[in-house]
């Protein structure tokens, strides 16, 4: 089967943290007020806004596919902007960061690099239910002299730095005594990276679903660990802080509709798979591989969350990752904003 080809376009993109001569992450924006408590706007339920810029990622969206925001708020007199779609979580938060994007969901870790480069615009919404991280793994050819994850270093890791992946590198790695200096980490987006090991360019892949799902089922593979028991959730909607003080009505519709959408593709896991295809182009039976190995639906953000949140934060600084230790409760919304943004049937 052909492998479908997702071109990456090639724009500067101004990096929320990059590696160093050292291997610590410098700063690629001004610092403003990074250790300040965000001044926060106490908003009244409702809406200003003609517009909700919603961000979506290169390798698919059930939210977008579906078409179900569409309809809600153009009842409202608000029109739904796709904005996207973006190779991993940093080019979103950059562009959340400048104010083109609303809404949108990441992994664990860009908000993280973000709040570290001194980010304050992005704010946690809700998280997805945790899976069991069976769509994330590092892998090797099936024919590969490596192994184990031990026998990872020295060599080039690749995986797109801040996003969702590089918190399981980092513990993966970890496991077994290494550091991420002991490897060459490699800065590819996840298409990028998938394209290069396809070519034999590169000896190991970090994947991710969908495209871990593809070349799993086109040629042969051995997975030296998948993200068991390192995967925290399935990552965090986020908002841009100054249209979610002003729009909590709207958000609170987005996520109502995210989390409806949720429910559907975890009872309808065949038909997820069909809605993706044709969004993707990739085959059904892979897509339903996919959306049988993770979690769709919405929860709050309750202390136990935010603690395993502050702890891979605590992680990243510890690992010397990021250059400055972070407190995420520092980006929270207001209580009051917060009660306004989740439905009820969101539990």
């Amino acid at each position: 089967m052909k492998i479908p080809f997702f071109p990456q376009r090639r724009t500067v993109l101004k990096r929320i943290v990059q590696y160093s001569v050292l291997g610590l992450f410098a700063l690629s924006t001004p610092l403003v007020g990074s250790f300040l408590q965000p001044t926060q706007a106490q908003s009244k339920p409702g809406f200003s806004a003609k517009v909700i810029n919603v961000g979506y990622f290169a390798f698919g969206d059930l939210i977008k596919a579906k078409k179900v925001l569409e309809p809600r708020f153009q009842a409202l007199g608000i029109k739904v902007n796709w904005v996207g779609p973006f190779p991993a979580g940093p080019q979103l938060i950059e562009s959340l960061n400048a104010g083109r994007v609303d809404v949108g969901s990441v992994g664990e870790s860009p908000p993280i690099f973000a709040q570290a480069a001194g980010v304050t615009e992005v704010a946690y919404l809700a998280t997805g239910k945790p899976n069991k991280g069976e769509s994330s793994a590092i892998v090797v050819r099936a024919d590969s002299p490596i192994k184990k994850i031990a026998d990872l270093k020295g060599r080039k890791i690749p995986f797109q730095r801040g996003s969702g992946l590089h918190y399981f590198v980092v513990r993966a790695l970890k496991e077994v005594g290494l550091k991420i200096t002991d490897v060459q980490a490699v800065n590819l987006t996840l298409a990028e990276s998938r394209d290069a090991f396809i070519q034999n360019k590169i000896d190991v892949w970090v994947a991710f679903d969908p495209f871990f799902a593809l070349v799993q089922k086109t040629i042969p593979i051995r997975i030296l660990r998948n993200a068991s028991g390192i995967s925290t959730s399935s990552g965090f909607y986020i908002g841009r802080r100054a249209f979610v003080n002003q729009n909590p009505e709207l958000v609170r519709v987005y996520l109502e509709e995210a989390d409806k959408v949720g429910e559907w593709a975890e009872k309808n896991p065949s038909e997820v798979a069909k809605v993706l295809s044709t969004q993707l182009k990739i085959d059904a039976p892979i897509l339903e591989t996919v959306a049988r190995r993770r979690t769709y639906r919405l929860k709050k953000l309750s202390p136990a969350i935010l603690a395993e949140q502050q702890k891979v934060a605590d992680f990243y600084f510890e690992e010397k990752i990021i250059p400055r230790k972070v407190n995420i409760k520092d980006i929270l919304l207001t209580s009051q904003v917060s009660e306004a943004i989740i439905p009820k049937r969101i539990n």
